[in-house]
């Protein structure tokens, strides 16, 4: 990589710094050079390509500024003359502009790629704030039929006891600083899960995302793990949970929304005129689901193990401290099943007759204990009172706690309560502060 304080169009120029980089995808947000005193200045970037197999290869780039691939001398990639604004580079840059070329199997290409940084952007983005000098992302890959690939996949499922599939979103699908448009896994992500779940129903689906995706085969799929973005080691620790060496006991820290529609703030999340309105109030997550008796794909809280357990003997009571009152919750909690694991307890509180419209429960506590198989053991929760019962008063200027009677549920997620306690409260009483 070569920086030039002239474009490529001028003859003679001669780079003023030069980079041996190992990844194609270069962001200049921090670089610096003292004979480079502005953001404007170009970069060329040379490399070698030897092909596996004979084919048609597709090059691509994004682009924060304007770029333009060659391979052997031949344009493949034109970012520059015509550029349509994408979500790269934190929302500033293009999309991805693809080209194609034949490539011989065992023939070395040379590549090279002409960049121009932030300022030749031949755009302009309103209300997106630009990083640094900006950048470009390069690629290449063998060109493929999406229906090839599948019927491979099926072929090679067939084939097989059991399957594997990843699946999910990355960096490109999702990231800080933009909004996702949809809660769609990539294009032909459900179409390849479908095919491959009726080949071979006894498949492991595996979604990897920072966010709910939209499942629209997953009553059919027997298995499936949500494996978020794991860091370094992600894979070791998806082959542990899968091939058993670790028992599970994950819980979802949000609903997954059966569609994109289903969520909260659907009708609410643009900006009209620069006015956002946050209409959804208090009833986000499970509390949304709820108050409109409304299924998630999975709720708040779900999880399963490779073992069971059974809840019971739900004992509510309430101690006065030196300030306050607290709720002791404690059950009996059962591994039921073969094999040592963990389990969540939650608990929730419903005021029967607030005086305002209020979600139909709140998660006020939880627990998390680990038993081995066959073994029973106490789970117990402790809660404040006031902050079990109260919500906030806006013509006090004050928490309020109301006299009346609560209902206890207790579970393992928010649609799986399967015991129920109750206490009450005497007088009404306000409080500030914590």
């Amino acid at each position: 990589m070569k920086f030039y304080l002239d474009p490529p169009s001028v003859k003679g120029r001669s780079p003023v710094d030069q980079l041996r980089v190992r990844d194609s995808y270069i962001h200049l947000s921090d670089y610096k050079h003292p004979r480079i005193s502005s953001d404007l200045f170009w970069c060329d970037f040379d490399g070698k390509f030897t092909p596996d197999e004979t084919a048609e290869y597709e090059f691509s780039c994004s682009v924060a500024g304007t770029a333009m691939i060659y391979v052997d001398g031949e344009l493949v990639v034109d970012n520059k003359t015509r550029q349509v604004p994408g979500d790269s580079f934190f929302g500033i840059g293009t999309i991805e502009e693809v080209g194609s070329i034949s490539l011989e199997a065992g023939r070395e290409y040379h590549v090279h790629v002409e960049f121009g940084t932030m300022p030749t952007l031949t755009y302009k983005k309103d209300g997106v704030t630009a990083f640094g000098a900006g950048g470009v992302r390069l690629g290449c890959y063998r060109k493929i039929s999406f229906e090839t690939e599948v019927e491979r996949a099926v072929a090679l499922a067939k084939k097989v006891d059991q399957v594997i599939l990843c699946a999910g979103l990355n960096g490109d699908w999702e990231s800080e600083g933009y909004d996702r448009p949809h809660m769609d896994l990539p294009p032909g992500s459900d179409e390849l899960i479908e095919a491959v779940l009726a080949a071979n129903p006894n498949t492991a689906v595996i979604i990897q995302s920072g966010t709910p995706v939209t499942m629209p085969w997953r009553e059919r799929a027997s298995t499936l793990v949500q494996a978020w973005y794991g860091g370094n080691e992600t894979g070791n620790a998806i082959a542990d949970v899968v091939f058993g060496d670790v028992n599970p006991s994950g819980k979802l820290p949000l609903s997954f929304p059966v569609r994109n529609e289903d969520n909260p703030a659907f009708l609410n999340y643009n900006s009209d005129d620069n006015r956002v309105l946050y209409g959804e109030d208090v009833y986000v997550g499970y509390r949304f689901y709820d108050k409109t008796k409304r299924l998630p794909a999975f709720a708040f809280g779900h999880g399963l193990s490779y073992t069971t357990f059974s809840l019971s003997d739900l004992k509510v009571s309430a101690s006065n401290g030196a300030e306050e009152t607290n709720l002791h919750l404690t059950l009996t909690i059962k591994n039921t099943g073969s094999l040592p694991g963990s389990q969540v307890v939650q608990a929730y509180i419903s005021p029967r007759n607030p005086s305002i419209s209020r979600p139909l429960k709140e998660l006020k506590g939880f627990t998390k204990i680990s038993l081995k198989a066959g073994e029973s053991g106490e789970a117990s929760i402790t809660i404040p009172r006031k902050y079990a019962t109260s919500f906030y008063h806006e013509g006090r200027a004050a928490w309020a706690s109301e006299s009346g009677v609560y209902d206890v549920k207790v579970g393992t997620a928010s649609d799986k309560l399967e015991l129920c306690g109750e206490f009450e409260v005497d007088k009404t009483s306000y409080w500030t502060g914590l």
